[in-house]
This record gives structure tokens, sequence and C-alpha cells, in this order.
């Protein structure tokens, strides 16, 4: 089964989205599983992951509702306050219901770039990786050394790294991007997401040839074992088609797939990351 690792639903109206605004005129409007059908079905994807876009419990609730009544949702990677310190509790009663498969703190948005390495924030990791759940991290590069200082604080956390970590592509920067994400990969139980490239590229004039040398340099890094497609729709509407985004990761990966590592990219590394079939039941 062909798996999109990384998107998003979401209805302007429940009114928690800060960083959007009214005056986005691709954003600011109601993305729901009926608006993605057509794409996936054109892609062959069968199932989806669906991540939070807003910091609140309300969110994770209505992601959840959501996939309760949505088959093409196999997974929620959801909000909850990592700073409260009930969070062990309000953990164990999210893990009870179908399809939650792991959380998500917004890193890119928080003013404080070491949040990360809170003492309460890491004894909520801990909780996480003795819980076996997963863990986003949403990043851009400046965040990666306390990423790394937090993997290190919590070696067994089972985690991925969002949008390959947002390097800058839309310049062609690549270091120190390219220093931190490869100590990131030495990490074994920390996956990649190829997702979000689109929209850190140039939104109107961005080609293939800008994405590949981050491309090329996270699979090299992490394998194809440890790598997963993305499309980070709707956001991604802002610089390109559904068609577009999975069309451009194909076109690059293509002289290294084979039937296996197109299964592993596209589905089976989703599925064992997520523990996907266990969140179903």
């Amino acid at each position: 089964m062909r798996i999109d690792s990384h998107q998003h639903y979401w209805k302007p109206e429940r009114g928690d989205y800060g960083w959007m605004s009214p005056s986005d005129p691709v954003l600011y409007r109601n993305y729901l599983p009926a608006d993605l059908r057509a794409s996936l079905d054109q892609h062959n994807i069968g199932k989806t992951v669906v991540v939070q876009a807003a910091p609140t419990m309300a969110e994770t609730d209505f992601l959840l509702d959501l996939a309760a009544t949505d088959d093409s949702i196999a997974g929620v990677v959801g909000w909850l306050d990592m700073e409260d310190e009930h969070f062990p509790a309000t953990l164990e009663r999210y893990r009870k219901i179908p399809k939650f498969v792991g959380i998500r703190p917004m890193l890119q948005d928080l003013p404080n770039d070491r949040w990360i390495l809170q003492p309460s924030v890491i004894s909520a990791l801990r909780t996480l990786a003795d819980r076996d759940v997963a863990f986003d991290f949403l990043t851009h590069p400046r965040h990666l050394p306390f990423v790394l200082e937090a993997l290190d604080a919590v070696p067994g956390l089972r985690a991925v790294i969002d949008h390959i970590s947002k390097p800058g592509i839309r310049t062609g920067r690549l270091d120190p991007w390219r220093e931190w994400i490869a100590k990131v990969a030495e990490k074994p139980n920390v996956y990649c997401k190829l997702s979000g490239m689109i929209t850190e590229a140039d939104h109107k004039s961005w080609s293939v040839d800008d994405l590949r040398p981050y491309v090329e340099h996270v699979t090299l890094c992490f394998g194809f074992d440890r790598l997963m497609f993305g499309s980070d729709w709707p956001v991604c509407l802002l610089a390109g088609s559904y068609d577009r985004v999975i069309g451009a990761v194909d076109e690059i990966l293509a002289p290294q797939l084979n039937e296996e590592t197109e299964r592993q990219v596209f589905g089976e590394n989703a599925a064992r990351f997520y523990q996907l079939e266990a969140a179903a039941r």
C-alpha cells in the first residue's frame, strides 16, 4: 500500500491556526478528506498520516474525529502540552484512541530555539520513548543542534524529521544544514520525511533540480529504509499541485528506485515508523 506520511486537514473557522491569515486565498479555506480524494486516487495512495497544524488539543480531537469516519486516514499526529505536569496521563488517554500515532510540537514557531531542551520537555520525551510513541520534529536547520542534544538525552525516542528540516532551498544554501542533518541521521531511530520542500523553494519558479541536492543528501544519510514520502498538502499548494510534489520526488529518486526501495519510501517505512496496523485497532 502507498502511504502519504504527511498531510493536513483544517477548518479555519475553528480559530486556532494562528499562523494562517484570512488574506491568504490559497490556505485560508476548509481542506477536508473529500478535497484530497482525487489526488490520492490518481497516485494510488491508499492511506495518509494527517498531522496537526495548530498547537491545541482541540486540533488533535478534530483530526481524530475525522479519522474515525474516514478510512483513508491511517494515523493522526496530534499536539499535546509537553510542559504540562499531567502529560503522562494525557498521553495515556490518547494512546487508547484508534489511529492516534504520535505528537508534534511546532518547534519552528516557538520563540525559544532551545525549547526542546527544557527539563519538562525532556521528561515528556522520555515518557514518549518509554511508551514507544512517535515524535515529529518540525524544525529549521538552526534547531538541529538542539535536536541532537535532545536525542542524546533520550536515545530511545522514535523520531522523524519533517520536511528535511526546511533547508534554504530558495537560496541554494546547503550549509550548515548538510552537516547537521548528517549528524542527526547517525541516530538509527530517527527517520526523515521527503516533504515540505517545494514551499522552501521559490514558489513561482522552482524546478526539480533545485530540490535535487537536498534529496540526494538525505537519501545518502538516512538510506531508503528511513525515508518516507509526504506531500505536505495543502501547504504545498502555495508552490505546486499534489501531482508536482510526488512527481518531483519520483524524478529525483528514479535512478535509485527499484521495486523494494519504492515500496519503502512510498509506504512501508511510514507504516513501520508510525505502527499503522496497530494504530487502526
